[in-house]
């Protein structure tokens, strides 16, 4: 009896909870929520596939463990350091995509502001909006190809290099100019960094994107990549069909008008036209009323 009662306890004590404070429940919570990012980041890339590969060498080796496969446990150890150095050369690209994705969240920046932040408050001024507005849509309409690189708060000085240094203020007629069938520098992508045209003929990385339509040829699969791996907002006119294309942290949005197209660039430098006109809207109605009660107290 006293072997049962010994045999109950040990059950109990083995699927009692441990004594938890709030920093244990505070832990399990980070970890969770990082492993599922991991997760769903890892998804959404190629390593998912090679994490499979993982999983199935990891499978024979847990079956080599237990039947004393000595050969192959010696060979698993030996390759182990190998192994570890490989996988970090073939997520190369995954992990600089995602610690960059890490360094572009807001709390990061709040954390650690960026020395040019201050300068860069206002990006674009209202006539610069307005002159790359109309060369787009004239860009547009006469399909002539564009790829316009609007620079934020990273730096594109490396694709800056690829290209040939202008560094004029921004003009519709200039836009339309250097994109102009056969001219020296209507090849490549402009880059735009605050109301400045500052270099064309820009090479751009390629995105690799599965998930872009195979209409889609290498001028947006460009916009794409550059917006992949910065904060920029690139503007994609297609040579064939004429429509505008916005791609922002490597998404593309597709047949935009010159409206949408100008509310888009006014959030780039994180202010809203829309609030803008209501608040015009607001004064001039409030002048009004001033106006017009003036105009009583005369009478």
């Amino acid at each position: 009896m006293d072997s049962i009662m010994q045999v109950i306890r040990d059950t109990i004590y083995f699927l009692s909870l441990p004594k938890m404070t709030l920093v244990d429940v505070l832990e399990i919570i980070i970890i969770s929520t990082v492993l599922y990012h991991i997760i769903m980041w890892v998804r959404k890339t190629r390593a998912w596939n090679l994490l499979k590969g993982i999983a199935v060498l990891l499978l024979c080796y847990l079956m080599a463990y237990f039947l004393n496969m000595n050969v192959i446990l010696w060979i698993f150890n030996k390759t182990l350091a190998i192994g570890i150095t490989a996988l970090a050369v073939v997520f190369q690209p995954e992990l600089r995509k995602a610690l960059e994705e890490l360094g572009r969240k807001n709390f990061v920046t709040s954390l650690i502001p960026s020395p040019d932040s201050k300068d860069k408050e206002v990006l674009f001024s209202d006539r610069s909006i307005n002159e790359i507005v109309k060369a787009t849509v004239e860009l547009a309409k006469a399909k002539t190809g564009a790829l316009i690189i609007l620079e934020k708060d990273i730096s594109l000085a490396e694709y800056e290099r690829t290209g040939i240094t202008i560094d004029s203020a921004i003009s519709s007629q200039l836009l339309i100019n250097i994109f102009e069938h056969n001219t020296p520098l209507h090849d490549g992508a402009v880059i735009l960094r605050n109301d400045r045209i500052v270099s064309a003929t820009c090479y751009l990385p390629l995105s690799d994107n599965l998930g872009l339509s195979k209409e889609l040829g290498t001028r947006h699969r460009a916009g794409v990549g550059i917006s992949e791996v910065s904060d920029s907002t690139t503007i994609i006119v297609s040579e064939e069909t004429g429509k505008i294309s916005v791609a922002i942290r490597g998404k593309l949005l597709r047949n935009v008008d010159g409206e949408l197209l100008k509310k888009k660039m006014g959030e780039l430098q994180g202010k809203s036209l829309e609030g803008k006109e209501k608040k015009s809207f607001s004064i001039r109605k409030g002048v009004q009323r001033i106006k017009l009660r003036a105009v009583k107290k005369e009478k």
